[in-house]
């Protein structure tokens, strides 16, 4: 792998991918230029998103959308206003979730009204902490319905192995 500086024309395809993907036209506050780092793999290819020195994202090679790790989702919560992609979860569940538990329909307080299941998704607690960054499994209408099983399957929690 090779990381490298992205190229202007590389950066703004990246922006316009995160501004069709978190919607909210936040691309290039997402992906500031001079900030931004690419991972390129075999074939030249761009697979890793870094920003500052950390891992921020992974484009999936199944649908060229971002993966989010935990450097992304800090910025992707100071970029978007609350409760805008964020799932919000009870003051019991907290703690495991900052760990990298996954989160459960029981233990979601509010959901943002517009996320589908798939959608890449900051869990916040009661207070708009980042706890973690994951992928919905449940949409925000079935999470309040069910209040059954795994809604938000964590990637990376912001406490690590504590």
């Amino acid at each position: 792998m090779i990381i490298r500086w992205p190229r202007r024309e590389e950066l703004i395809r990246l922006q316009a991918l995160a501004d069709y993907q978190f919607d909210y036209r936040l691309g290039q506050c997402f992906l500031p230029e001079g900030r931004v780092k690419l991972g390129i793999v075999g074939g030249g290819r761009v697979r890793y998103i870094y920003l500052d020195g950390e891992l921020a994202a992974v484009l999936r090679p199944n649908n060229s959308l971002f993966s989010l790790h935990i450097a992304g989702g800090r910025r992707l919560h100071e970029c978007l206003p609350y409760p805008l992609r964020r799932v919000v979860v009870s003051p019991e569940a907290s703690p495991h979730v900052c760990r990298g538990s996954n989160v459960f329909a029981r233990h979601v307080v509010l959901a943002d009204a517009w996320l589908r299941a798939g959608d890449e998704v900051l869990i916040v607690d009661g207070y708009d902490k980042l706890l973690a960054v994951g992928r919905a499994r449940l949409s925000a209408v079935e999470i309040y319905c069910f209040q059954r099983g795994e809604a938000i399957r964590v990637r990376e929690g912001a406490c690590g192995n504590q």
